[in-house]
């Protein structure tokens, strides 16, 4: 039996529940444990809605528990209302924020604080003047430069597929891959060096980035085919990125002539 298993054995009866709410919420630390453990499988009843978001379930089961804890923290027991009606909405805007946060493309916090603080004076600049402000205004306004804004402006838009129609008239359509080819080669892409820095992974390396990043699966889909624990893959996931990014920085910055 797994821990998950274990704890989504304990139930909880509601009135159970409220005395155990109304100890935690006075400092019942044992309380409060109990209560998280007796809805662990409320939590991952949730969870199992977003299995194809490409998500670890465990990490997510993590963040939902996060999401129980304020439920417990903060559910007013004045209103005779079950605590599942406020916990779920509670557990899945947890699981929401975290998934919308950690996107398909990784953003550092930095990045994405200033994107934040962009928002805000854009704003408060709009409401002011009564138009939007110039890149070279925010930045005298904000004290930041003008390469780090566009940075932090287009780190956290979405990314567009290469198949997206940009154009479709009288049968022909028109994407962005056919945009990026020339005449020179049908192959636009061939010049990029991170091709040739993952062959120089080895077998078991290359089929954890094959699996997680173009095949979508989560760590736990590959530490099964792997026949390794989930640990254990996260772990080479993170070792085999930090190579790649020793590896494809000397190497970008030969093709720009700076580093990144």
């Amino acid at each position: 039996m797994t821990f998950l298993q274990e704890q989504s054995s304990i139930l909880l009866t509601q009135e159970e529940m409220r005395k155990l709410i109304f100890a935690a919420q006075h400092g019942d630390v044992i309380a409060r444990k109990k209560m998280i453990e007796g809805n662990t499988r409320l939590v991952w009843s949730i969870v199992q809605r977003f299995t194809n978001r490409g998500a670890d379930l465990e990490d997510l089961f993590q963040i939902g528990c996060i999401g129980l804890m304020k439920s417990v923290d903060k559910f007013d027991l004045s209103y005779e209302v079950k605590f599942s009606t406020y916990a779920v909405p509670m557990i899945i805007g947890e699981i929401q924020r975290f998934l919308r946060d950690d996107g398909m493309v990784k953003v550092s916090r930095s990045i994405r604080e200033l994107n934040f603080r962009m928002r805000a004076a854009t704003e408060e600049f709009t409401r002011d003047h009564e138009r939007h402000p110039t890149l070279e205004e925010l930045s005298k306004l904000m004290d930041v430069s003008v390469d780090d804004l566009v940075l932090a402006s287009d780190a956290l838009r979405d990314p567009a597929s290469l198949h997206e129609q940009l154009f479709e008239g009288e049968g022909d359509t028109l994407t962005l891959m056919d945009q990026l080819k020339d005449d020179r080669s049908e192959k636009p892409f061939d010049h990029i060096p991170l091709k040739d820095l993952l062959s120089k992974l080895d077998k078991r390396e290359q089929t954890i980035i094959y699996m997680r990043y173009y095949m979508d699966c989560t760590q736990s889909d590959i530490a099964n085919r792997l026949g390794i624990s989930q640990v254990q893959v996260s772990r080479l996931e993170k070792k085999i990125l930090i190579q790649l990014k020793e590896w494809f920085t000397p190497v970008y910055a030969d093709s720009k002539g700076t580093m990144l």
